[in-house]
């Protein structure tokens, strides 16, 4: 049977039609443009799931959605999501009712996390814990082939735990959250605090290789941020793997340089984790949403 998965994400919703083999059929990406609101965004991945359903000739598949934030079990509505016009909506009851289908829905992060375990970097461990670190920064565990959603459906959510109480304010309602630290957002609004001038992380970056001393001030206390909150969640998880995705990813240095700050802060004698970069690109989280599919 095939498979369709459809990953929202805050500026990109994309689509993937999967044969039982894991094969890709079809892809499609699209604006998610969440400046048009709720409903426009219903109508975007109705739209978009219709096209992909049509590509197979609506031939028997199965359904997964991925969603920044997750869905509250007591409430049915979403929370948690930095698209800010999910929160509080019941997404999965909306788009149940306006595609006329059951579907399995996921934290995108979550997905992530399942598709590098199970086809990526992470094939072959028991634990493997998938981070991404892009305009946000979020995590998903799976084990044994399995997410592992926790009881409040927010195991693995990272980016969340605080590491400096007087830190900048994050949407979530706390301060100093790891997200506000080492997305790569929460570095171009330090950089923009820090010296009054706005740059986009791929020219703090340049200016960091090009040892410019304001990016290196910046991308030094970004290393540790990394190195203190990756050591954190290693003490109390301990997995087989670390999988890194999302774009700040890419940036070479952190293998070396952040995870030099891991080895210091973590609570061992030696860092036996590997943390490595994600192997299926940044369609995994797409990926993911097709295995998940009901």
């Amino acid at each position: 049977m095939n498979r369709i998965g459809i990953d929202l994400g805050g500026t990109k919703i994309e689509g993937i039609v999967l044969t039982s083999e894991h094969q890709e059929v079809a892809r499609k990406r699209i604006a998610t443009e969440q400046e048009k609101g709720y409903e426009a965004i219903l109508e975007k991945i109705c739209d978009l799931y219709r096209e992909l359903a049509d590509s197979i000739k609506n031939e028997p598949h199965t359904l997964g959605i991925g969603t920044p934030g997750a869905t509250a079990r007591r409430t049915g509505l979403l929370k948690n999501s930095n698209t800010i016009c999910l929160n509080g909506r019941p997404l999965r009851a909306d788009l149940e009712r306006l595609l006329g289908r059951r579907f399995s829905m996921q934290n995108d992060a979550n997905c992530f996390a399942l598709a590098e375990a199970m086809e990526g970097a992470g094939k072959g461990k028991a634990m493997v814990f998938g981070v991404i670190m892009g305009t946000g920064c979020g995590g998903g565990i799976v084990f044994n082939g399995r997410i592992h959603e926790g009881l409040q459906s927010i195991a693995g959510e990272w980016g969340h735990t605080a590491i400096d109480p007087r830190g900048p304010a994050c949407y979530c309602g706390s301060r100093g959250c790891v997200e506000t630290f080492i997305s790569g957002g929460g570095v171009e609004k330090f950089y923009a605090y820090q010296f009054q001038e706005k740059k986009p992380l791929p020219d703090i970056i340049a200016d960091y290789r090009q040892k410019e001393k304001r990016a290196i001030q910046i991308m030094r206390i970004f290393f540790a941020n990394f190195g203190r909150a990756m050591a954190n969640l290693i003490n109390v998880l301990d997995p087989d793997i670390v999988v890194l995705g999302g774009g700040v990813s890419n940036i070479d240095e952190l293998y070396v340089e952040g995870v030099s700050h891991v080895r210091r802060m973590v609570f061992s004698d030696d860092l036996e984790t590997p943390i490595v970069k994600h192997q299926l690109g940044d369609s995994a989280g797409v990926i993911g949403a097709a295995l998940v599919g009901i």
